[in-house]
């Protein structure tokens, strides 16, 4: 009969254990979870909070334009109001050419001509007799030619 108690004594410790190892498992699996639905949650709360910081830099930046853009309305018709005032009441030359600066530049017949790499005549830099005098083409020696 004695042995018959420790086989019982047996299955009940091991069916504690079991239970403990269980309990325990479940408890460092679950604790885990937890902690990744705390970051998921900081995540989606950071996600919001940017898209929020977003919105409100969006906005900050369309009111700075459409102020810079009044500021350069406002600058155009100042000008506007003081070159009609000079053109009407001044009688100095050097005031009005400040103050119209676009007609000096438009001068009719004296618009600059493109920039070229290469000479009037065909005969610049980069011809191949740039440099020779006509006498002594005939009688300096050529290089040798490879």
């Amino acid at each position: 009969m004695y042995e018959s108690n420790i086989d019982w004594i047996l299955a009940l410790a091991s069916g504690l254990a079991g239970i403990g190892i269980g309990a325990l498992g479940y408890h460092l699996l679950n604790a885990n979870v937890a902690r990744n639905q705390k970051v998921r949650q900081r995540l989606a709360e950071t996600e919001l909070e940017l898209h929020q910081v977003k919105d409100s830099l969006n906005d900050h930046f369309a009111r700075a334009a459409d102020l810079v853009a009044g500021i350069q309305r406002q600058s155009r018709e100042l000008e506007h109001q003081l070159s009609q005032g000079a053109d009407q009441l001044c009688e100095d030359l050097q005031i009005k050419r400040r103050l119209h600066p676009e007609t000096e530049a438009t001068e009719p017949g004296e618009t600059p001509d493109m920039p070229r790499d290469y000479a009037d005549g065909g005969r610049g830099t980069l011809s191949e007799d740039f440099g020779l005098r006509r006498g002594d083409e005939q009688n300096a020696a050529q290089p040798p030619r490879y």
